[in-house]
């Protein structure tokens, strides 16, 4: 979990500014509709001011919000020395564009900025009350796990006149993250043309937020079909010298089941979509949730507290409550956890135990008492999920699964095999096969079509990293060839001594022939996941630029 007090200061405040070649690049979209009216949501200190001045913005009408009284006298001096009419106000935009909604306010011909990235949980409280005002007044989804981008698209978007364009630098979360699913929705709703530009670089520096251009325009009627979304993948900044309506009708704009959730699907290939409703059509391939339930591994509330290494453990004389454990990538180099592995992690020095006091004889063992005494004067148990509980370093819901995943991935997801019968934190999550040995699930697992499966259905992780959440996993597609067609250790050895896309390429695509794919199409869905995968890991394609 992350806490306020470890955040930036821009992150904090969301104070990640556009470079002004990229707002240039939007406000001369916006422009060509020639609005009179044009609204600014989070100006910042003003660069989408001085590239509405460039793309010849002076006779409109601007009106510039922004939080940040600092800020804002920046914004309204690089106003006046651009000689651009906008009005800059220092206030909050959700309070202001809520009052606007209620009382029939201002409406503009377009909407021009880049919203603040900053986590719901970070907010303060009477911004984050706004924010759930705003969800309910279009009826969209709230979760805190939301952040306020979210927030700002969805008035922005509603103060927008019909036939309106609104152009915005966005994360690039936008097109898979859950907490955006009723923004997607909504903008499916209220648009009749959306248009992705996905880049392989991260634009802005010093982050891990990849970022993305959203440019959308708004129905004239209500009742108007909707075109889809369109998306635009881009290498380097070359695409920012053509004409931005050309690029806007550049894509063949995809509608209907390919964008009514995660937008992901649509970076695939019109042929490979059509493979997909092929295969999901197939009685041996299942989603995930037909097969296995999905739990979450043991939630300590202080890991580095609950997980040692064996020197900890023999340095405090707690090998009685000393267990086998598993929760990172590093403890599980293939797909199968037994004994030698864990033999192996604690040579390595890793923190492959979990300390588990079950009861009240744990606490009137001297050894424990002491080592409890060793969390309390680091304040362990004032943590939330640690003082909940009585007493506090009895951590619950202790048992093991025969089969466990990794909650995050670099390459693709694994099932692994637990022969040792471990424990996984809430960094790993606790499997039951209903329909097959755990063995025949843990080898079915490994194949392009469920790696493809989990990048579409997952989202990206700081770094290019793969997350998966339960209700994600359910969503997998897995083959189920006949009982004996998989060899788990094999397997094992493959991905312990190989690349993934060799494995996914050699032993996946076995797997996939046993439910009746041809060579051809293993070879499609395997080309289409190293297509989405090197795209969340922004890894450069070998071929030329799109633009």
């Amino acid at each position: 979990m992350n806490f306020m007090r470890n955040e930036t200061a821009e992150k904090l405040r969301g104070g990640y500014y556009t470079p002004t070649d990229l707002a240039l690049f939007l406000t001369r979209w916006v422009m060509k509709r020639e609005p009179k009216t044009i609204l600014e949501p989070s100006c910042g200190d003003g660069v989408f001011l001085e590239a509405l001045s460039l793309a010849g913005a002076g006779a409109a009408q601007i009106t510039a919000l922004e939080l940040d009284a600092v800020e804002a006298a920046k914004a309204t001096n690089r106003a006046r020395d651009l000689a651009v009419e906008a009005e800059v106000l220092s206030t909050d935009f959700l309070g202001w564009a809520l009052t606007e909604l209620r009382d029939g306010g201002k409406r503009f011909d377009a909407v021009v900025g880049n919203p603040p990235f900053v986590r719901y949980q970070y907010l303060p409280p009477a911004f984050q009350s706004l924010s759930e005002e705003i969800f309910a007044k279009f009826r969209c989804r709230f979760t805190k796990h939301t952040n306020a981008w979210v927030p700002f698209i969805l008035a922005s978007m509603a103060l927008l006149k019909p036939g309106g364009r609104l152009a915005m630098v966005v994360p690039a979360e936008i097109i898979h993250v859950l907490h955006a699913q009723s923004l997607r929705t909504f903008l499916g709703e209220v648009c009749s043309r959306i248009v992705i530009v996905d880049p392989e670089e991260i634009w802005f520096e010093d982050t891990l937020q990849g970022a993305v251009l959203l440019m959308a325009e708004k129905k004239l009627n209500s009742s108007d079909l909707s075109q889809g979304l369109g998306l635009v993948p881009v290498r380097g900044r070359s695409f920012l010298n053509e004409d931005p309506e050309a690029l806007f009708d550049r894509p063949i704009p995809i509608n209907g089941r390919t964008v009514e959730a995660k937008w992901t699907r649509a970076f695939l290939d019109i042929e490979v979509r059509r493979l997909l409703d092929k295969v999901e059509a197939l009685p041996s391939v299942r989603r995930f949730a037909d097969i296995a339930d999905v739990d979450v591994g043991i939630v300590t509330g202080a890991n580095k507290f609950f997980l040692v290494n064996d020197d900890d453990v023999k340095r405090f004389g707690l090998e009685p409550w000393a267990h086998p454990m598993f929760g990172r990538s590093e403890h599980c180099p293939g797909v199968i956890y037994d004994k030698k592995q864990h033999k192996a992690n604690g040579k390595a020095g890793l923190p492959s135990n979990f300390l588990w006091f079950p009861n009240d004889e744990a606490g009137r063992d001297p050894k424990v008492a002491a080592y409890v005494k060793l969390g309390e004067s680091q304040q362990l148990n004032t943590r939330y999920k640690c003082r909940i509980r009585k007493p506090w370093y009895t951590v619950p819901s202790v048992y093991s699964s025969e089969i466990g995943m990794l909650k995050r991935s670099h390459d693709a997801p694994r099932l692994i095999l637990n022969k040792a019968g471990a424990y996984t934190t809430d960094t790993a999550y606790r499997i039951k096969s209903l329909l097959l040995p755990a063995e025949e699930l843990v080898g079915s697992f490994m194949n392009p079509l469920t790696a493809l499966s989990a990048e579409l259905e997952g989202r990206t992780y700081g770094g290019g990293v793969l997350e998966l959440v339960p209700s994600e996993i359910e969503r997998l597609l897995i083959p189920v060839p006949a009982l004996g067609q998989v060899d788990v250790n094999e397997l094992d050895r493959a991905v312990r001594n190989s690349s993934m896309d060799a494995v996914l390429l050699g032993y996946g695509t076995r797997v996939l022939k046993h439910v009746g794919l041809s060579d051809s199409e293993c070879g499609m869905l395997g080309d289409a996941w190293s297509k989405l995968r090197n795209r969340r890991q922004r890894i450069q394609s070998e071929v030329a630029d799109e633009t």
